[in-house]
């Protein structure tokens, strides 16, 4: 299976567990890829026989800009669907740099893959 990848996309949302999480929003960085044959994009040169990177990423951030959650496993799961309709199978993390831990780090992130029945 061929492959296309997202990484780095940044969106503001307001997901968390905590109150101050929700009021204040926070950024969101997700990564996604994307498993499908890309033969028939290759053969065509045409962008309607491919996944179009630029309208999932728009539908990507209207996810993590979205309706809260409390959790990232919930937000990566509600973006796994909408790559869903561009691919066979996908893999999708959530970074949540700006996570309430009183400890000093770079980054907490969630990955899941999901696969169309």
């Amino acid at each position: 299976m061929d492959k296309i990848t997202l990484s780095g996309l940044r969106a503001r949302g307001r997901h968390g567990v905590y109150d101050f999480e929700r009021a204040n929003g926070q950024d969101f960085v997700v990564d996604v890829v994307l498993e499908l044959d890309l033969a028939p994009a290759a053969a065509s040169d045409d962008v309607r026989d491919t996944a179009h990177y630029g309208e999932l990423a728009g539908k990507v951030v209207a996810v993590v800009e979205g309706e809260p959650v409390n959790l990232i496993e919930t937000l990566a799961d509600r973006i796994a669907a909408v790559c869903l309709k561009y691919a066979e199978k996908c893999s999708v993390t959530v970074h949540k740099p700006q996570a309430p831990i009183p400890h000093e780090f770079a980054d907490v992130s969630v990955t899941i893959t999901r696969e169309r029945p």
